[in-house]
């Protein structure tokens, strides 16, 4: 036998290829490719029947089947396990959470559908109308007495008008003469929308538009997004999308604490790298034949196509990804009960509504991530959050 090393013959390989191919994602801001046929609580009612729902306060309804929040930071809680059949089950246990912040949304246009057996779904014309008096509204009821905000509502919106055009410019033209400088141009939108109607619809989705003035950031431009709305009838989806046109939604309105939730977003860039960081592979001895280097591999193989599998140098991080089964252990209105002491490194402090998510996420602070009910829900479907203990407020400055 011989008694000297070798590099075994065998190897799992490094990598998933179902991810290839690993380029930049086009946007930082997530498109939603696919949508649940249900939403959370249309699984609760499923489960446990309408009756039962009805007693924790869930009914199947229409509701948006996502709600994109930013990215704040992270801290760790003590809870009450309340998952059955697990060794930790009715223990307290240490769990690590991120935190979201998640201002409201304005519902700031309609997009209709109808379905083209050549080519699926069809898009047959938008609605815009003005979120100008939502967003006072919206400003008197929850950030009126919050004592974090030192700005008016008059400058709330004209900020908030002069990042829209930013964004769109056809959406927002300026007025010097008016009062917030800035005017959202919606036109007869009760013609528009009496038009879409006429068709015969498939899927009637809103246009949401971030208030990220609203957030931690500091940020001016606004995102605006396509959600569908789940749950009832196709009637009953279109009226909740008449009544929230020109409004503003709720984190509240969309998720149930204790739910869980798809998160969508941009993972962490780190750049270009080689097959050792980014793939795991074996670094290879320094001792003998190293000259050609040795965080490498060793042969290409034949490689015929254009996609070859043998793990290469590239671009690691800023993909768009999809973490499934994320749970939602806290859903508060005033960010100030979970922001640390100095606030979170690198974003600030929490001005508003937020959420606790059990876990980490991808993406980097201040990142846009979306969340959506899930697509492919675990077995297990709770009806509350579990009991926290304790949250950690400790600075998380030098850890």
């Amino acid at each position: 036998m011989n008694a000297m090393g070798h590099r075994k013959h065998s190897a799992p390989r490094h990598g998933s290829l179902g991810v290839r191919p690993r380029k930049r994602a086009s946007s930082i801001t997530p498109r939603i490719r696919s949508w649940p046929k249900e939403s959370w609580f249309d699984l609760i009612v499923k489960t446990i029947g309408v009756k039962e729902a009805e007693k924790v306060g869930v009914s199947s309804r229409p509701v948006l089947l996502g709600y994109p929040v930013y990215k704040a930071g992270m801290s760790h809680v003590i809870l009450i396990d309340d998952k059955p059949y697990t060794p930790t089950s009715g223990k307290e246990v240490f769990v690590p959470v991120t935190i979201l912040d998640a201002p409201p949304l304005l519902v700031v246009g309609l997009r209709g559908y109808t379905y083209d057996p050549m080519h699926g779904l069809k898009s047959i014309g938008e609605v815009w109308r003005s979120p100008v008096s939502a967003l006072i509204e919206l400003y008197e009821e929850i950030y009126k007495d919050n004592p974090l905000i030192d700005f008016e509502v008059k400058e709330l919106v004209r900020k908030y008008l002069k990042g829209l055009r930013k964004v769109n410019h056809g959406l927002v033209k300026p007025d010097p003469n008016g009062e917030y400088g800035y005017k959202f141009i919606e036109g007869r939108w009760e013609d528009k929308l009496e038009k879409i109607k006429g068709f015969e619809l498939t899927d009637l989705r809103v246009l949401v538009s971030t208030i990220p003035i609203l957030s931690g950031i500091g940020k001016k431009k606004p995102e605006i997004l396509e959600i569908k709305i789940g749950g009832g009838k196709l009637e009953d989806r279109i009226e909740y999308a008449e009544k929230i046109l020109g409004g503003y939604v709720t984190v509240d309105q969309v998720f149930r604490e204790g739910q869980y939730v798809d998160v969508i977003g941009v993972t962490k860039g780190k750049g270009f790298q080689g097959v050792v960081k980014r793939f795991g592979v074996k670094e290879l001895p320094r001792w003998h034949k190293h000259r050609k280097g040795s965080r490498k591999i060793g042969s290409r193989s034949p490689g015929f196509g254009t996609m070859s599998e043998t793990p290469q140098a590239g671009q690691m991080g800023f993909h768009r990804r999809t973490e499934y089964n994320k749970r939602i252990l806290k859903i508060g209105l005033y960010g100030w009960e979970v922001t640390p002491k100095g606030g979170f490194l690198g974003y600030g402090i929490v001005y508003g509504p937020y959420i606790m998510v059990e876990g980490s996420t991808i993406g980097s602070r201040k990142r846009l991530i979306f969340l959506r009910h899930p697509i492919r829900p675990p077995k297990w479907v709770p009806l509350e959050a579990p009991q926290i203990v304790y949250y950690s407020h400790e600075s998380k400055q030098g850890v």
